[in-house]
């Protein structure tokens, strides 16, 4: 993953695999010998022996490209925020996560990979909102909610429960939907933070809960439009963040790095280039003479690179027929 976000900077296609094989090979040599030494009388006699044992394991991988169909779901074809949204729920920072999803929120837009700009053309209160949302979720003033059932019709109150059951009426799975939920507080300091929330969402005043949609804007009053990314845009937004070398920019070999806008202008992923690899990082690679790497005592930009890796494999709604794992036995 690293090393496709360094292709990407610098215009360098990225290559995606899929794992379709496993054999477990291992293989176990021992060996024992001994003797027995007789002397003359007035030497002692004694026994010797030894003994030897070795594990070899020998795994093998076996990879092939995404293409076609699995290539555009997996790749292409953005994430769907009732996938995303639920990743809050475990303890995952809802403004890291939504900073690496989502190309806008309610038309409120985040940087772009190549926008206008060394700032990427995004909106400041983008960044406020997901400072605000971050705020109450840390506090425990908003959560998300996934049910199968379908909005409610205006005035009738919301139900309660992190999910509900399906209509027996109908056959088949139902759709899931995810609602984001302000949850009551008498926490001064919160409860404004809650009313700016709904202000920048353009929502009630009032309202506690609002459904979570895919697009650029919303279709009806009470919903939140969330413009999501695919994993392509996800690892492109980090490429042009990257630190990379000042002569690479003027000489035209890749773009200015875009600098993120509003209360947070740390790139979600710090990624640090140089000559020589440092001796201790968290993950490095080498392109075309250079090294490329994470620090190991750099948190935020692990923890994000972790949520890149799930994202990836929630994106992965289309396999090859599945991974063989062979295990030699006997």
């Amino acid at each position: 993953m690293l090393l496709n976000i360094i292709r990407i900077r610098y215009a360098d296609p990225p290559t995606f695999l899929d794992t379709t094989q496993i054999i477990a090979g291992y293989q176990l040599n021992s060996s024992v010998n001994g003797g027995f030494n007789a002397f003359p009388s007035g030497i002692g006699s004694y026994l010797f022996g030894s003994g030897t044992a070795t594990i070899q394991e020998s795994p093998t991988f076996t990879y092939q490209p995404e293409t076609g169909q699995q290539y555009a779901e997996n790749v292409i074809r953005p994430i769907s925020p009732v996938v995303i949204m639920p990743l809050s729920l475990g303890g995952l920072p809802i403004d890291t996560l939504l900073r690496l999803t989502a190309q806008s929120i309610d038309g409120l837009s985040n940087i772009r990979a190549l926008g206008a700009g060394p700032t990427g053309g995004g909106s400041v209160r983008f960044y406020l909102l997901l400072h605000d949302l971050r705020q109450l979720q840390v506090a425990g003033a908003m959560t998300i909610r996934i049910s199968t059932d379908g909005p409610k019709p205006s005035g009738e109150q919301p139900s309660t429960g992190s999910a509900n059951k399906p209509d027996n009426k109908n056959s088949g799975p139902q759709p899931e939907h995810a609602y984001l939920v302000l949850t009551t507080t008498s926490d001064p300091a919160l409860i404004s933070i809650q009313g700016e929330v709904r202000r920048l969402l353009h929502l009630d005043p009032h309202a506690e809960e609002a459904e979570i949609v895919y697009g650029p804007y919303p279709k009806t009053p009470g919903q939140i439009a969330i413009l999501t990314r695919s994993m392509f845009a996800m690892l492109s937004q980090i490429a042009y963040e990257t630190e990379v070398p000042e002569d690479d920019i003027k000489s035209g070999r890749t773009p200015p790095t875009v600098t993120p806008v509003g209360i947070e202008t740390r790139p979600d992923v710090v990624i640090h280039s140089g000559k020589h690899r440092p001796a201790k990082v968290y993950d490095a690679v080498e392109y075309r003479d250079r090294w490329f790497w994470i620090d190991d005592d750099d948190f935020r930009s692990k923890l994000s690179f972790t949520m890149m890796q799930i994202l990836a494999a929630l994106a992965a709604t289309s396999h090859s027929p599945g991974a063989v794992i062979t295990i030699p036995a006997g």
